[in-house]
């Protein structure tokens, strides 16, 4: 019965988000759950092949239809000189989200890593569940059916303990991230009218509100999910605490990593088939995970850039690891590792790649360091959010540890108290425009 009315809430959930095409996720379903059973029942390669290669067409060309058909046609008008008008599409929320789930099942299954459900309703719950259909995270069937087998009550812990993830969500969405994008927005909305120093803060800003904002939507799916009694796992571990572009990506949005990692980069031979071919595989995985971003050349570039520095880090590692392990080379790799992810996420913000160059060339070519007390002292506010979020990452996970513990042990009144306060926090910080999720579009 949970089954049902939980895949009933989350279908409703969809089609309130994006009205009838609640239908393509049913179909997606139907097919990948048969066509899931089908390799698990069958031992002759070449047919259990060629079901999970159908099921691939399926949920990938469906993503390339609805997600980047204009892209290609947009492209292939530019180099072909035609009056391209764009067709009209609209993207399903979360579809990009469901398609990776769909897609590392049946690969799961056809590997015969997990074995295919033959409960239909089962495999629709794991698709469909309602806190990670928008914006992830990425859970896979290995690790979240047999917790929907098992059925257990949602215990004390996990309950207050979603509770707490959720006020925390809210606290980085509605109150900092949306505070901070009020004047980044507007920065990148007019680079050229503004100084080195203020382009500057906008770059630093961006960085801490696309953490902020997704790392936000990820604790409260998460914390909803631990009410209901599932561990989804985390999504974010400090990624901006990084001494290099690999453990950045061990730390950022974990389970689009860990996905691109076990479905793209291994499978095309990680690091088994010598250096080149890794760097290859690396670069090839990075521009899947650029695109998966979106449908534009900023964000292949994006994925570039990464793979890119991917490589360097894993082509100097012999020579890394002869550098003394001290304080001040710690502070420099962070340094670098900061500077580089926050230049990219210019890329990632921007509008076109002609917003991107203003906004860089602007902070180099009008930085003035005297320019900082009077942002300081405009912005307060603002400037205040940033050092809380900065500093958050460099907390002790102990103390993380210690609040919420106090948090799940608390009385109900204390529970309470937090509670009003979040609320009141959101109010207080609220702005007239409501900052939909950064990750939604995706």
């Amino acid at each position: 019965m949970m089954m049902v009315f939980v895949v009933a809430f989350s279908l409703l959930f969809f089609y309130k988000s994006s009205g009838l095409f609640f239908l393509l996720l049913v179909a997606t379903s139907f097919v990948d759950w048969g066509l899931a059973r089908y390799i698990d029942s069958h031992e002759n390669k070449g047919a259990r092949k060629a079901a999970m290669i159908l099921s691939l067409l399926c949920s990938v060309g469906l993503l390339v239809y609805f997600k980047y058909a204009n892209f290609v046609l947009l492209n292939l008008n530019a180099i072909i000189g035609n009056n391209f008008q764009p067709l009209d599409i609209i993207l399903p929320v979360g579809i990009s989200f469901y398609t990776f789930r769909t897609i590392s099942y049946v690969v799961d299954v056809y590997n015969k890593k997990i074995p295919a459900t033959t409960n239909f309703l089962e495999y629709i719950f794991f698709l469909s569940f309602f806190p990670c259909l928008i914006a992830g995270p990425i859970v896979r069937a290995d690790k979240f059916m047999p917790q929907l087998r098992e059925n257990k009550p949602a215990s004390r812990e996990m309950v207050y303990g979603g509770l707490w993830m959720i006020l925390l969500g809210i606290i980085k969405k509605a109150v900092i991230a949306d505070y901070i994008a009020q004047y980044v927005n507007i920065a990148y909305g007019n680079p050229t009218g503004y100084s080195g120093v203020e382009l500057l803060m906008a770059i630093l800003g961006y960085t801490m509100q696309i953490y902020c904002d997704f790392s936000g939507y990820s604790d409260m799916a998460i914390g909803i999910g631990s009410i209901m009694g599932f561990d989804l796992g985390i999504n974010f571990d400090f990624p901006y605490r990084s001494l290099n572009v690999t453990e950045f990506w061990r730390r950022w949005h974990m389970s689009l990593s860990f996905w691109l990692r076990d479905y793209i980069y291994i499978p095309l031979g990680g690091n088994r088939k010598g250096k080149f071919r890794q760097y290859c595989n690396l670069m090839a995985t990075m521009l899947v995970g650029g695109l998966w971003h979106g449908a534009a050349w900023k964000f292949i570039f994006w994925g570039f850039g990464h793979g890119g520095a991917l490589c360097v880090h894993k082509l100097l590692m012999p020579r890394l690891k002869k550098i003394p392990d001290n304080y001040f080379t710690n502070l420099i790799s962070w340094l670098l590792t900061f500077t580089f992810v926050s230049l990219l996420w210019v890329f990632f913000r921007a509008d076109t790649f002609e917003t991107a160059w203003q906004v860089i060339y602007g902070t180099v070519t009008r930085f003035d360091p005297a320019y900082f007390p009077v942002f300081a002292q405009v912005r307060y506010t603002w400037c205040a959010l940033m050092i809380i979020v900065f500093c958050m990452h460099f907390i002790p996970k102990a103390f993380y540890e210690m609040l919420r513990r106090w948090f799940i042990d608390s009385f109900w009144i204390f529970k309470f108290l937090v509670f009003i306060a979040v609320i009141q926090l959101v109010i207080e910080f609220s702005a007239a425009d409501v900052q939909p999720f950064i990750y939604a579009q995706f």
